[in-house]
């Protein structure tokens, strides 16, 4: 089998993967990933002992234990392509043999975690409420560049949420699931809903500043959205591309999303960061527990 092409995986001089920096023994089984470098910290700060520190560009990874459990915490930066980017290398760590640059016979599968920051959408939706993302539709045009098979229930949901997107709006788009293993162990009694991914923060999502929108009623839209039970609950922008990329490649993902904003009511968090570090201690308890 002929090698993969240095253009193709790039590395570093110490055979670190290229954007990550990081060697295959530096990745736990369980990766936890946070938009925000320093959040990383606000993770690792709860690990029993770490045993790793590295950083290049937005991408700083710890790794260490809490107890016999050994993890990893990556900041992605923020948006589906540097998703495209932590995913891949991710992968490339544990499933490529990177000294022969092929392919290993036995492939690897990480959990994922993200904790995020998100904006609901639904008035319901409480400020500073954690919420884990069964599904999630991506306004991006990343899982379009991979071959991708949906099963029955996404392309049903799928179909029927491009019947009512405003036809302005300029991307067709693509849908993921979680892994309802990893759901179903970590997020048990956490709610759970249907997210969208959008590629931008201010008119992808609906925000108006000084320029004119192409897609006006792109929050009406997504906000009313009904299929028998399924409603859209919130908006971020990594999910559908972890979600895609993870199915794609054969690892278990959830993502579970602190409600910072409510859009439909127009309010913000007053307590940020006291939200964000209850969701912290949330996931690793369960972590611990599972």
């Amino acid at each position: 089998m002929s090698g993969i092409p240095e253009t193709d995986l790039i590395l570093n001089g110490d055979g670190s993967v290229y954007h990550l920096n990081l060697l295959p023994e530096d990745v736990a089984g369980t990766v936890i990933t946070v938009g925000d470098p320093d959040r990383v910290q606000e993770v690792s700060k709860y690990f029993d002992r770490v045993e790793l520190r590295k950083s290049k560009r937005e991408f700083v990874a710890h790794t260490g234990c809490i107890g016999q459990k050994r993890l990893t915490v990556i900041s992605t930066g923020i948006g589906t392509d540097n998703i495209d980017i932590v995913l891949n290398e991710l992968d490339a760590l544990v499933n490529i043999d990177l000294e022969n640059r092929t392919r290993k016979p036995v492939l690897t599968s990480l959990d994922i975690i993200r904790i995020g920051t998100s904006g609901a959408i639904q008035a319901d939706i409480a400020l500073d409420s954690i919420l884990v993302s069964e599904m999630a539709i991506g306004l991006d045009t990343l899982m379009h560049y991979y071959k991708q098979e949906n099963n029955t229930e996404e392309k049903l949901l799928l179909a029927a949420f491009k019947a009512v997107l405003p036809a302005s709006h300029p991307f067709s788009p693509y849908i993921a699931s979680g892994s309802a293993d990893l759901i179903g162990q970590l997020a048990k009694d956490v709610p759970k809903g249907i997210t969208i991914s959008s590629p931008g923060f201010y008119a992808p999502q609906g925000r108006q500043l000084r320029l004119q929108l192409q897609t006006p009623g792109l929050i009406n839209a997504v906000q009313t959205f009904r299929s028998g039970e399924s409603r859209i609950t919130n908006l971020e922008m990594e999910t559908a591309g972890i979600y895609g990329l993870a199915s794609l490649l054969g690892h278990r993902a959830i993502s579970f999303n602190v409600i910072l904003a409510n859009r439909i009511t127009g309010k913000f968090s007053k307590q940020p960061q006291k939200a964000i570090e209850q969701a912290i201690e949330l996931v690793l308890g369960n972590l611990i527990d599972s």
